[in-house]
């Protein structure tokens, strides 16, 4: 059953198609409409809101092109998987999932043990010769690809990489090395062809790539991670004061 229609907003000075767009984007952020939801038809939005068709057209349009709606020729609208991540804290991928209402999960691609190269020892302040657990993974809400992922840690936190199943934060915080602080860099890469074809994208589409390095309580280095993000469901947020 589709969601609540929503209710006409506060006159404003703005064209009606973009009040429009402005609430129901309201209502998809604070989520009225659940990912993959039916949006209510163009005719239901004129039936219920007192708009002509171009005006409830006009509204999906703006939605569409933020990647809050995706199209489905011969199906309707439909509420796309979003993600918005904040920036200001140090939070897992699943539990920032799980806080939102998705179900995370991961697939698995390497999982070894090897050799550090120069800018991991740097990142994780490893000697010459120094060895990490390398995970590498495809992350996914609902099922949806997400993510890629490629973690470093030092091999003395992480023996035994084939051990970690889920989280690996969860994972490092039973181990007495929850990341308590962390560096992070963010920045605009396009896919290239391996990870378009992980990604389920375009190749080229553009991507947010992440570089986080992790530190526990006795600031330590413990994580090295690079995660190559779909712009199209998600969203970094930062509060500024």
């Amino acid at each position: 059953m589709s969601a609540p229609i929503a209710q006409a907003t506060k006159p404003d000075s703005s064209p009606l198609y973009l009040q429009l767009a402005h609430q129901l984007e309201k209502d998809i952020r604070t989520g009225v409409y659940r990912a993959d939801q039916a949006l209510p038809s163009e005719r239901m939005l004129c039936e219920s809101l007192g708009v002509s068709r171009i005006t409830a057209r006009k509204a999906i349009d703006v939605l569409v092109a933020q990647g809050l709606v995706l199209r489905r020729h011969g199906s309707g609208n439909f509420i796309a998987p979003r993600v918005e991540q904040r920036a200001s804290q140090l939070t897992s991928f699943s539990q920032e999932l799980r806080e939102r209402g998705y179900t995370p999960s991961s697939q698995w691609i390497n999982r070894t043990v090897r050799a550090a190269t120069v800018h991991e020892r740097d990142a994780l302040a490893l000697p010459p010769g120094g060895r990490v657990a390398h995970l590498e993974r495809l992350r996914l809400a609902d099922g949806v690809p997400m993510a890629y992922e490629v973690s470093v840690l030092p091999v003395a936190v992480l023996p035994r990489p084939q051990a970690l199943e889920d989280s690996l934060y969860a994972w490092l915080g039973e181990r007495g090395h929850a990341p308590v602080r962390g560096s992070q860099h963010i920045r605009a890469c396009n896919a290239d062809v391996p990870t378009a074809q992980l990604l389920q994208v375009a190749v080229g589409m553009a991507l947010l790539q992440v570089i986080r390095t992790a530190f526990d309580a006795d600031d330590l280095p413990v994580e090295f991670t690079q995660t190559y993000f779909r712009s199209d469901y998600y969203d970094f947020v930062a509060e500024l004061k």
